[in-house]
C-alpha cells in the first residue's frame, strides 16, 4: 500500500510559530493588537471593503451578518440547501426562516432564476454560498436584491482570493464572510473575518462584535469610556490566532497558486474520462477567477459512489462527499422551507466526490488518485 494520502493537510508557511511568540510580548493579547490589525489592513486593501473585522470562525462572522441586518423571528432568508449548516443556522437563531431554492447545475451554485420566485413579503435576505471558490451570478443576484430592497449576505467561507468580473468574493454584497479553518485555503485553525461592504453597517458591526458595546471606540481614543450600546457577543479572536493568520495572509498568492496547480492538473488528466461519459469535471464560468478551494467530480448515475470512495479507501486516500442537503435533515424540516423543487440539489450531492486537494500535494500523489479513477471506470 502507497503513504497514505489525506484528504487535506493544513500548510503553514514557517513564520507562524514566530508571529504567535511575538504576539505575546506585546501589549494586547486578547484581540484587536498589532496582529489583528495587520489582518484587517491586509484584508480591507484586498477586497476593498469599507470595513474588515476578524472573527473567531465563519459560523461567527454569518450570525454577526444576522444581527447587522436585524434579523427577527419569521423573517425570510433565501439560500441554497446545498451547503454547511452554519449557512441556516445563523439565521435560525435569530428567529430567521431559512427559504431553500435549487442549485445550478453547472456550478452548484444558487440558481438565481429561481430567486423571484421565492420572495415573499417577509423576504429580508439573500445568502449566496460561492461554492468551491467559484462565484454566484452576482450581478443578477444584486439586481434582484435592489429591486425587492433586500440585503445581500455572501457565504464565501470557501471563496478568499476567488472573483467575480474582477470584484473579490465577500466585496460584493452588503456583507461578506470568509472562513479560516484548517481546510480553507487561508487558514488560521479556526477563524473567520466579516466584510462590512456597506458603510452603513461598519459602527454597529464593531459594536455587535465587542459583546454590544463602542469599546472598539474607546480603544482608539474617540470616546472616554464604552458602555453597552446594543445586542451583541464577543467574536473576537486572540491575538495568536491573528499571529497565526497573518503569516497566511503574507503568503496568500503563494498558497494560492500551489493549489491552482494541483487543481489544473487534475483537471487535465481528467478530461479523458469526462469524454467517455464517466464522470463531469468542475465548471468555472468565464467571468469567474476561482481559487482551487477544492476539486470534485460529479460521477455519471450508473456509477457507484461509495464503491469508489471504498476503493480509494483501500489504497490509503482519503476522499469524501458533502453535503447532505440541509432541506432533507431534521433541522432542515424543522426550522425551514423550501421553495420550488430542488431536484438539482438532490442529484448532485448524490454524485458529488471530493479529491484530495492542499498547497504540498505532489503530482506523484497525485497520479495515485487518477490511477484508482481511471481503474474503477474500466
Amino acid at each position: 500500500m502507497s503513504d497514505k494520502i489525506l484528504f487535506n493537510r493544513a500548510m503553514t508557511t514557517g513564520r507562524e510559530l514566530d508571529y504567535i511568540l511575538d504576539a505575546t510580548s506585546r501589549e494586547r493579547l486578547a484581540g484587536d493588537g498589532y496582529y489583528t490589525k495587520l489582518c484587517h489592513q491586509w484584508l480591507q486593501a484586498n477586497t476593498g471593503c469599507a470595513k474588515a473585522l476578524l472573527t473567531h470562525s465563519c459560523t461567527a462572522a454569518l450570525e454577526m451578518a444576522a444581527l447587522l441586518i436585524d434579523i427577527k423571528p419569521g423573517d425570510e432568508i433565501i439560500m441554497p440547501s446545498y451547503t454547511f449548516v452554519s449557512t441556516a443556522n445563523a439565521f435560525v437563531l435569530r428567529g430567521g426562516i431559512p427559504v431553500f431554492v435549487d442549485i445550478r447545475e453547472d456550478t452548484l451554485n444558487l440558481d438565481e432564476r429561481l430567486i423571484e420566485d421565492a420572495i415573499t413579503p417577509r423576504t429580508r435576505a439573500i445568502v449566496p454560498v460561492h461554492y468551491a471558490g467559484v462565484a454566484c451570478e452576482m450581478d443578477t443576484i444584486m439586481e434582484i436584491a435592489r429591486r425587492h430592497g433586500l440585503k445581500v449576505v455572501e457565504d464565501a467561507a470557501q471563496g478568499i482570493m476567488a472573483s467575480y468580473k474582477g470584484h473579490q468574493l465577500g466585496s460584493i454584497g452588503d456583507i461578506g464572510a470568509y472562513s479560516f479553518h484548517e481546510t480553507k485555503n487561508i487558514i488560521s485553525g479556526e477563524g473567520g473575518a466579516l466584510l462590512v461592504n456597506d458603510a452603513e453597517l461598519v459602527v454597529r458591526s464593531e459594536i455587535i462584535r465587542e459583546k454590544g458595546t463602542d469599546r472598539s471606540r474607546f480603544f482608539r481614543g474617540e470616546i472616554d469610556k464604552y458602555t453597552w450600546q446594543e445586542v451583541g457577543s464577543s467574536f473576537l479572536p486572540s491575538e495568536l490566532i491573528a499571529a497565526f493568520l497573518w503569516a497566511q495572509l503574507e503568503l496568500a498568492q503563494s498558497l494560492t497558486d500551489r493549489r491552482l496547480a494541483s487543481w489544473a492538473y487534475y483537471n487535465d488528466r481528467l478530461r479523458s474520462l469526462e469524454a467517455k461519459g464517466a464522470l463531469r469535471r468542475p465548471i468555472v464560468p468565464p467571468e469567474c477567477c476561482h481559487n482551487a478551494h477544492m476539486y470534485y467530480v460529479l460521477l455519471s448515475d450508473e456509477a457507484n459512489r461509495d464503491t469508489l470512495l471504498d476503493n480509494l479507501r483501500e489504497k490509503g486516500i482519503s476522499a469524501v462527499f458533502h453535503y447532505v442537503p440541509l432541506h432533507s435533515s431534521p433541522a432542515g424540516r424543522r426550522y425551514s422551507r423550501v421553495s420550488g423543487e430542488l431536484n438539482t440539489t438532490i442529484s448532485q450531492s448524490e454524485r458529488l466526490v471530493r479529491l484530495p486537494l492542499w498547497a504540498g500535494l505532489g503530482e506523484a500523489q497525485q497520479d495515485q488518485v487518477l490511477e484508482i479513477l481511471e481503474r474503477f471506470f474500466d
